[in-house]
């Protein structure tokens, strides 16, 4: 069985345990209110308190988790890496399965936490990962300068779907004001690089899949 693996490390969590606990508590219940069950191939959990783990079907776009997780308002510093490949059949939450891409993820997350990454993606392909590899580290980077009100303002737009008048609305601002915010956050540019690295993965997927066969 082939699916995507999602592994969310919070950086420092150490310096506080208890409050990185409450912390993936609240992402892991907004993903999983955000990704339907026939989304789901086991419910998003997470362990010693520091670490979120998903396994999401291979057709299912993973990198609306990076961004929902980055533009949290409780949201901590995290390093992600998602994998496709496959994984044992299995019941229970992802923290319970194991399998090809669960090995793999966990040796992209020691990359990245070596090379200080904010996202790494593969799929087993190796000219998609190389690509990947050089473009899904730029994500984190944008979406870490915001400040607290261009998050605000860039959830409003990237996760809830709102226009920007709708956003004026929300926050009782003229559209005017959001529109300027916006676009010194580059809410516009993190979308499209976020939708562009969804689609490279897709592809990455399916070359894996016939180099396979």
């Amino acid at each position: 069985m082939n699916g995507i693996v999602l592994f969310g490390d919070v950086i420092r969590s150490r310096r506080d345990s208890p409050g990185s606990t409450t912390w993936l508590r609240a992402l892991a219940a907004e993903l999983g209110e955000a990704y339907s069950p026939s989304e789901r191939l086991a419910s998003f959990d997470f362990t010693q308190g520091d670490e979120l783990q998903g396994l999401l079907d291979a057709s299912v776009d993973p990198v609306g988790a990076v961004v929902r997780g980055w533009l949290h308002p409780a949201r901590r510093p995290m390093r992600w890496v998602v994998v496709s490949g496959s994984v044992d059949p299995g019941e229970g939450p992802a923290t319970q399965r194991t399998g090809d891409a669960f090995l793999r993820a966990r040796d992209l997350l020691s990359i990245a936490t070596t090379r200080r990454d904010g996202l790494l993606m593969a799929t087993g392909d190796s000219d998609t990962d190389r690509l990947l590899d050089g473009l899904a580290p730029l994500l984190p980077e944008l979406l870490a300068d915001l400040t607290p009100r261009q998050r605000i303002i860039a959830r409003l737009i990237l996760v809830d779907g709102l226009k920007r008048s709708e956003a004026a609305e929300t926050l009782n601002v003229s559209r005017a004001t959001i529109s300027v915010a916006a676009d010194r956050a580059h809410v516009r540019a993190i979308g499209r690089l976020a939708t562009s690295l969804w689609t490279i993965f897709a592809a990455g997927q399916e070359a894996a899949q016939l180099n396979d066969g």
